[in-house]
């Protein structure tokens, strides 16, 4: 972990952190306004998030922070943070790199769509993520 300045993490205090000390971030592609991603930063991850201006989330599955790109290449770029009225959520602008933000090789991770009553793929996959991470 980094350290800070005194007073420096006064604006990471505004954040209402859940019970386990997460918060849902939001990837926006700052370009075109599409939703990428909705993943989970703790306080180290947002306050990496903002000192690199690349994304840092926070695995809830791995229990591990990770910067977004450092096993693929598709890193975001942030071009601005926000925090919506409640304090309880982040979104995050980026310009993101490669084109990819979702782990299934697909530009964004919501590329499935409700028809009816089942979810259709929509968004075509744009690398096959064995290329990406090299397994599946």
């Amino acid at each position: 972990m980094s350290a800070q300045a005194p007073g420096a993490a006064s604006w990471l205090d505004a954040v209402k952190w859940s019970a386990d000390g997460l918060v849902p971030a939001i990837a926006q592609d700052a370009a075109s306004g599409k939703v990428l991603t909705l993943a989970w930063m703790n306080r180290e991850a947002l306050a990496l998030t903002a000192s690199t201006r690349e994304v840092h989330y926070w695995s809830r599955s791995r229990r591990a922070l990770w910067r977004k790109g450092e096993s693929s290449g598709h890193v975001q770029k942030v071009r601005e943070l926000r925090l919506d009225c409640d304090g309880d959520a982040v979104l995050v602008l980026v310009d993101p790199v490669g084109g990819i933000a979702c782990h299934t090789g697909r530009e964004r991770c919501f590329y499935r769509q409700l028809d009816g009553e089942r979810w259709i793929g929509t968004d075509p996959v744009l690398k096959d993520p064995k290329a990406i991470y090299g397994h599946d």
